[in-house]
């Protein structure tokens, strides 16, 4: 199609379409999966749930978020208001571009880099300074705590995490994303998780510590810290963490989904639609974990991370290598 528009232009234009589309799916996804699980919750504690507003209680989210949006925009008293403002956007921006890179189905993908797998852990990593902020930024002694609480937590599970990720680039040979995939391909016997298993149950204790969801939600332990790093957010700026936070379920669901579940390989069913089966399987798993096991004392936290989970790992990731050299 002629336009008669530079080059540049369009391909400006062209990013700007991806970047509303992702940021419309983000909000939307966020919503579902906050509806998912507190019907899955409910199933769990034999609750019947939020089932009065709208049919089968579809409206109460949107009821929620809009209560949320309204609310009025406190700041501290002799809160650093340029950190205190900046944290929300920080950590919204790293959930934000690790999407780019994750593959919802043959060549349905923002930017199919060559390094995507590291791309995603050094962007990934960035959500911890915004945590950290947040918690300075407040002028509050729980945020404070609850941010370097963060802080040591993502420092410590991100090396079994990468030591397990590591092993799935060693089976693939790339660190891209679709090579990840296609390496996969064929039946299921072919997906990472058969070989690697221990790595799959890994990464997803890692990750779900990393999202600081629960029995790993020490950052924002209620009765320990009110609600650590975000005791002093409200309004639109809470609404960003909240955000933030699904949407870092969903890519962690995501990653393991593509790293290890063969990413959108299946039969029968559209690629996108088994990627987001997989996906939402994992979310599903998490989702149980958080409403099943209690809240772990800090000390455990760091102890099952050096002790336990890196020695595994790091085992994990030397086997990998020797039978990749052998075989």
């Amino acid at each position: 199609m002629q336009t008669g528009l530079p080059g540049f232009i369009l391909d400006v234009f062209f990013q700007l379409v991806i970047a509303a589309v992702i940021a419309v799916f983000i909000a939307l996804n966020a919503l579902w999966i906050i509806y998912y699980e507190r019907k899955f919750a409910a199933l769990l504690q034999i609750r019947k749930g939020p089932n009065r507003v709208g049919p089968f209680g579809l409206f109460q989210t949107v009821a929620d978020t809009i209560k949320m949006l309204l609310k009025e925009d406190i700041n501290p008293d002799k809160a650093d208001i340029l950190t205190f403002w900046a944290a929300p956007f920080i950590v919204f921006a790293a959930s934000f571009g690790v999407f780019l890179v994750i593959p919802f189905g043959n060549g349905l993908i923002a930017g199919d880099v060559n390094i995507g797998i590291l791309y995603v852990l050094a962007i990934s990593g960035l959500a911890v300074i915004g945590i950290l902020s947040a918690g300075f930024g407040s002028n509050s002694k729980y945020s404070l705590i609850g941010g370097l609480r963060s802080a040591a937590q993502v420092i410590s599970y991100e090396i079994p995490m990468v030591l397990t990720v590591l092993a799935v680039v060693m089976l693939a040979g790339s660190l891209k994303m679709s090579d990840i995939v296609a390496a996969q391909t064929g039946n299921p016997l072919n997906w990472y998780f058969i070989p690697q298993i221990i790595g799959f149950v890994l990464f997803l204790i890692a990750g779900n510590a990393e999202i600081n969801r629960g029995p790993f939600d020490l950052p924002e332990a209620e009765s320990e810290l009110v609600s650590g790093f975000i005791t002093e957010y409200s309004g639109m700026k809470f609404a960003m963490f909240f955000l933030a936070e699904y949407t870092n379920l969903f890519l962690t669901s995501a990653l393991a989904a593509t790293l290890f579940l063969g990413g959108w390989q299946g039969p029968f069913l559209p690629p996108v639609v088994w990627f987001m089966l997989k996906t939402y399987f994992v979310v599903t798993i998490l989702m149980w974990a958080r409403w099943t096991f209690p809240r772990i004392r800090v000390d455990h936290l760091m102890a099952f991370s050096w002790k336990i989970l890196l020695p595994i790992a790091l085992l994990n990731l030397i086997i990998t290598a020797f039978l990749v050299k052998v075989l």
